[in-house]
């Protein structure tokens, strides 16, 4: 749930897409041919940047396509829908025009329920279904919330995400930030803690399920429910690292998001 915002790499093209450009995407990086345009959704409290280190290596043939929601980064000043099921609505409104070329939907923690609720969506709309969902250190859209977290005060809120690697180091030095950081994630926390899936309803596409081995909020148990979710094939893989996995380890979740796309 890291909410640094690194800007991306000076000597990195950011080249617009084929499809049509939205203000939903910030910090595009696309290959000279992309084979497949990777959606990828933030943890919560996260933004386009939170994939900033990915835009140094990009897979091959594939455009990194980050999404950037709405009350963070460059859209701060703008309102959150009220649900986690307003927002994937709203996301796919956004994204929709961009379908012109293949794509997958990647997303990390708070991400990957919305990247399955999008999914869904998209099948009922009748849209072109995504290659691939990749659902990365979360529990399934069907099963309870563990915990709730968002009604703690800052000081609870901020150990909670110190404890596994939440925060980057150092945020208790910028006051002002840190209260924009902990609103941020604490909003986003409020959503999924109310969200629950009425069903293990399929993505109609691979489902690929990523998680840190070591990671103390979400289990491979808990991974491994996401399987009812899955009609069209179903990996799961533990990579080195907790619920941070995704920015210490880049180089392996690149190396295994590349192999799940084919």
């Amino acid at each position: 749930m890291r909410t640094h915002a690194a800007m991306p790499p000076s000597h990195l093209t950011h080249t617009p897409a084929r499809g049509v450009d939205t203000p939903w995407i910030v910090g595009r990086v696309t290959a000279p041919s992309p084979r497949l345009r990777l959606f990828c959704l933030p943890q919560a409290g996260g933004s386009a940047a939170s994939f900033a280190s990915w835009r140094l290596t990009p897979p091959d043939g594939i455009e990194l396509a980050t999404v950037e929601l709405p009350g963070r980064g460059v859209r701060a000043a703008e309102p959150v829908p009220d649900t986690l099921e307003e927002l994937a609505d709203a996301v796919l409104d956004g994204i929709a025009g961009e379908f012109d070329l293949p794509y997958a939907l990647f997303g990390h923690s708070f991400g990957a329920l919305l990247g399955y609720e999008i999914a869904v969506r998209a099948g009922r709309r009748g849209l072109p279904p995504p290659r691939a969902l990749l659902a990365s250190a979360s529990r399934a859209p069907h099963a309870p919330v563990p915990r709730r977290i968002s009604d703690q005060d800052d000081q609870g809120l901020l150990a909670w995400l110190e404890g596994f690697g939440g925060f980057p180091p150092g945020l208790r030095e910028y006051p002002s930030y840190l209260r924009y950081a902990l609103r941020t994630v604490r909003r986003d926390l409020a959503l999924t803690e109310v969200y629950r899936a009425a069903g293990s309803v399929p993505v109609g596409c691979p489902l690929h399920v990523l998680g840190g081995a070591e990671d103390p909020l979400v289990g491979k148990a808990q991974l491994e429910r996401w399987r009812v979710c899955a009609s069209a094939g179903f990996t799961l893989q533990l990579l080195p690292g907790g619920h941070d996995y995704l920015f210490t380890g880049v180089p392996a979740v690149l190396d295994a998001v590349t192999a799940v796309l084919g």
